[in-house]
């Protein structure tokens, strides 16, 4: 293991990770290692869409760290679960394939970033994707990754939409078309009803091509370096500590808390952080960790007389058994639903060009993620501020790899996401005011109708909101002073190594955050390769 040499080391195998490995070893003249932390997904609950909510906790294919003390939030933890496993959160995630908005990606164009507005990145979406209904001027067909419409039907979601569509809200078919506006159904990645994360999607396919190599139980420590350029990386691999060496370049792909730690472990990073950890600067580059940006959400529970809540079937052998028996034989069912089934994309306030906070309806209930369900048949509508303007950091406080860093989200801590986020929790209950959903709910389980001033609703949120699982932001492109990559998501000030991942993102992506890193990845794989050939022409 010490004497391997690669031209490519991609760290971390998730929805990035395992994106580049297979484009990068389309090119049979390279040699690429694609390492991760944790094994192989060969836990059936991965496979399963609704297995997410089994396995969202599951320490055997899970790192689970922690946001917090949040001083907004009492001091609170907030859990945050990341992948551990081929896939990485793609594997463990809730499957809502949602791009964003157009705007988003312009706005990085705007932050410095040639190469990156929506124009540029579309041909990449679209590229990735496998969409079931075909291919339009938004859409493609044939990619790796496969985007499918809800194979269930639920009579709590369609009283919801109905009630949404009373209260104003516009019905859509397409979260990704050319408005995101709407309430409607999520399309999930899946592929006949099986869960398609990119270990399934992109690397099961090329995994046996010769000039890839995939390292499972693979602990990447540190960088190592020759003068300012990254020559490979120094871990334990398989039990067995030594060095991987890469010709051409390390690319991290190791999500926005792995990335960042791995760069200031290996002396990249703010100095005060570095010192204070014991680390050597090697060099100074201070927004490595910081510009940490996420979703936080607000869940409202609700008790409900109509029949279809999956907390029914949590309660009973028969109906398990008959749910199961539905997915194996059809594929279809509540086994194949992901952490949404029906979205709301809404605007706060009517004067807003875009909308600004987002909806996920389930037809279940629980007192939090992982947990089991309620006796009574219920369901979360939950809300969240689409583009947070609190930022939080990330901070190494140990040389020792194993140790997680301490993390501060800092949620809430701006006004407008607590303005936004009372705007979004008063429109969700302008919807359950409408016929016929109202006709159907017993009560509001959380927080309960009694609560109804801004002061009563922002101490619920506080008290009980928490991640969407969207961190994001801590490695950011750009050219300012607190930038860590480029456009061509090279680490400003270094050679040989890249970022590529959600770390990168200089601002959130309007929506769940998976989709984006895959496209981040196809653009990345190109922008490796044209660099590459460049070099040699040189």
């Amino acid at each position: 293991m010490t004497a391997e040499i690669f031209d490519y080391v991609i760290v971390g195998a998730g929805s990035a990770g395992c994106v580049l490995a297979n484009r990068l070893s389309e090119d049979a003249s390279v040699t690429v290692a694609l390492l991760e932390a944790g094994g192989r997904d060969t836990n059936p609950w991965i496979h399963v869409p609704a297995g997410y909510y089994r396995n969202i906790n599951n320490p055997a294919i899970t790192t689970q760290y922690g946001s917090g003390p949040e001083p907004e939030l009492g001091g609170r933890i907030v859990n945050w679960p990341r992948g551990r496993v081929l896939g990485g959160c793609s594997a463990i995630n809730g499957l809502l394939y949602v791009r964003g908005q157009a705007e988003d990606f312009d706005v990085w164009r705007q932050l410095g970033n040639p190469g990156w507005s929506f124009r540029d990145v579309l041909p990449y979406f679209k590229r990735a994707e496998n969409q079931e209904r075909g291919t339009d001027d938004l859409h493609g067909a044939g990619g790796p990754l496969s985007v499918e419409d809800v194979r269930m039907e639920n009579p709590l979601c369609e009283a919801f939409i109905k009630s949404a569509v009373a209260a104003s809200v516009p019905f859509t078919r397409d979260f990704n078309g050319a408005s995101q506006e709407g309430v409607g159904y999520y399309q999930l990645t899946n592929k006949n009803g099986r869960r398609c994360s990119t270990a399934v999607g992109y690397l099961n396919p090329v995994k046996s091509r010769s000039n890839l190599k995939i390292i499972t139980d693979a602990t990447v420590a540190t960088l190592t370096f020759e003068g300012k350029r990254a020559t490979g990386v120094r871990g334990r691999f398989r039990g067995v500590q030594g060095d991987i060496k890469a010709r051409r370049e390390v690319v991290l792909a190791a999500g926005a808390i792995g990335s960042p730690q791995i760069l200031q472990l290996s002396g990249v990073g703010p100095g005060g952080v570095l010192k204070a950890a014991g680390i050597d600067v090697r060099h100074e580059l201070a927004g490595v960790g910081a510009n940490l940006q996420d979703h936080y959400q607000a869940r409202f529970i609700y008790e409900c007389r109509a029949k279809g809540s999956l907390n029914e079937v949590w309660h009973s052998y028969y109906k398990q058994l008959k749910v199961g028996l539905e997915y194996a034989l059809t594929r279809r069912g509540l086994l194949t639903i992901g952490a949404g089934v029906v979205g709301i994309f809404a605007k706060s306030r009517p004067d807003l060009e875009t909308p600004d906070v987002q909806f996920h309806f389930m037809p279940l209930s629980a007192e939090g993620s992982g947990q089991g369900l309620h006796t009574f048949p219920g369901v979360i509508s939950s809300v969240a501020q689409l583009r947070p303007e609190s930022r939080g950091t990330l901070r190494i406080t140990s040389a020792d790899p194993d140790a997680k860093p301490a993390i501060i989200s800092n949620y809430l801590a701006a006004e407008a996401d607590r303005r936004v986020l009372l705007d979004a929790m008063r429109l969700n209950r302008r919807i359950v005011a409408q016929k016929p959903f109202s006709d159907i709910v017993v009560r509001e389980y959380m927080p309960g109708f009694e609560l109804s001033s801004d002061d009563e609703l922002m101490a619920f949120a506080r008290a009980k909101g928490t991640t969407i699982f969207h961190p994001c932001g801590t490695a950011k492109m750009g050219s300012d002073a607190m930038a860590v990559v480029d456009a061509r998501l090279s680490v400003h000030g270094l050679t040989g190594v890249r970022v590529v991942d959600a770390s990168i993102m200089p601002t959130m992506t309007s929506g769940n955050t998976n989709a984006p890193t895959i496209m981040i990845a196809e653009k990345a794989s190109d922008m490796i390769r044209a660099d590459a050939r460049a070099r040699v022409a040189a």
